[in-house]
């Protein structure tokens, strides 16, 4: 583990708006596990636990046995639970906390398999909130995304929770911002209809230390374009404004969400200081990450729809929401690139890209 990813998760794990307390001698479920957001949950609660004394016991759901074996073969407390989500689940004894992040995030899957993400996401939350009403645990995050806002009003200033705008239901590509809007209704629903205590985390996109150096995301083909000192290739104008949020930040959030968030509600987990186009970020990154060492270009594929890249959006996060339980994001944009890119030069000292 690399140093500033043990600076990250130290930050979490002393942050003192968080009532470590409430979890102890708790079960904790997450879905999702050997996911980049998943496997940093578990990192953090571990080292909870060790410096909390809270005596946790944390289950890790998840598809990928070997990343799983890499990751938490070392964690007495943590018990990998191989499923699909898909799939009806059973679990023996107690199930306290529930982080639900199971979903399919690749935009290309999302073009050539949208059935299979829907499935994904209504079956596996479907199964998850019977769980969570079965064991009636005390809390349950489902972990949403800012897809689900569409094209927004453009002459909205921030957009809040309640700002919902159009979805394209034509385009395959939807069956992810689609599925997720009615992932959050069915969250909602079950808490009108049985009680079940569940909050939505709608993310930004987040990063930072912890992501794997290929993760096909757009930001992290621009750090490696500044770890190789290549040009960075835009295959869109760049006209999309994005919002984000560094990982550390985000798992700060969720796990008091968890805790202090109130139930039937939604949050958006946002840095809104980081909201800017993506050729706004492609500059950032060659001018202040890279040192002017490299430019961008356009080169627009013949091809693009095939990429599955999100259609172009203008909003801009509100966290208001999030901060009136006490949140607060600490790394803007350049910071968060510069942490991702520092964990991947420790993680190896022959940096390929």
């Amino acid at each position: 583990m690399s140093q500033v990813l043990l600076e990250d998760i130290d930050g979490v794990v002393t942050d003192r708006n968080v009532p470590w307390g409430e979890l102890r001698d708790r079960v904790i479920l997450i879905t999702g596990a050997t996911g980049a957001i998943g496997a940093l949950l578990i990192q953090v609660l571990v080292e909870a636990d060790a410096r909390h004394g809270l005596g946790l016991h944390i289950l890790a759901l998840g598809r990928n046995k070997d990343r799983a074996k890499t990751l938490f073969s070392k964690m007495n407390n943590v018990e990998f639970v191989e499923h699909d989500i898909r799939n009806p689940l059973n679990i023996n004894g107690p199930v306290d906390y529930i982080l639900h992040g199971a979903a399919v995030t690749r935009s290309v899957e999302m073009v050539a398999n949208p059935i299979g993400v829907i499935e994904t996401s209504l079956r596996g939350t479907e199964n998850i909130l019977t769980i969570a009403q079965n064991k009636r645990c005390k809390s349950m995050v489902y972990l949403s995304s800012m897809e689900v806002y569409g094209l927004t009003d453009p002459f909205l200033d921030w957009v809040s929770e309640n700002d919902l705008g159009y979805i394209n239901l034509q385009s395959p590509r939807s069956s992810y911002p689609e599925s997720k809007r009615m992932c959050e209704c069915l969250c909602n629903c079950s808490f009108a209809q049985y009680g079940t205590p569940v909050k939505v985390a709608r993310l930004a996109q987040t990063f930072g230390a912890g992501f794997p150096i290929d993760d096909p995301r757009v930001f992290a083909q621009f750090a490696r374009s500044s770890v190789s000192g290549t040009d960075i290739v835009l295959h869109t104008e760049g006209k999309s404004r994005g919002n984000y949020c560094y990982v550390s930040d985000a798992i700060r959030g969720l796990i008091l969400l968890l805790l202090n968030g109130e139930n039937g509600e939604t949050y958006n987990i946002v840095n809104p200081e980081t909201s800017m186009t993506i050729r706004e970020m492609a500059e950032l990154v060659a001018s202040e990450v890279s040192g002017g060492s490299i430019s961008f270009k356009v080169d627009r594929p013949s091809d693009v729809v095939k990429h599955g890249y999100a259609p172009d959006v203008t909003m801009r996060l509100s966290s208001d929401k999030m901060e009136g339980l006490g949140w607060k994001p600490q790394y803007g944009l350049a910071e968060m690139y510069k942490r991702m890119i520092a964990d991947w030069h420790e993680a190896s000292n022959t940096l390929e890209v």
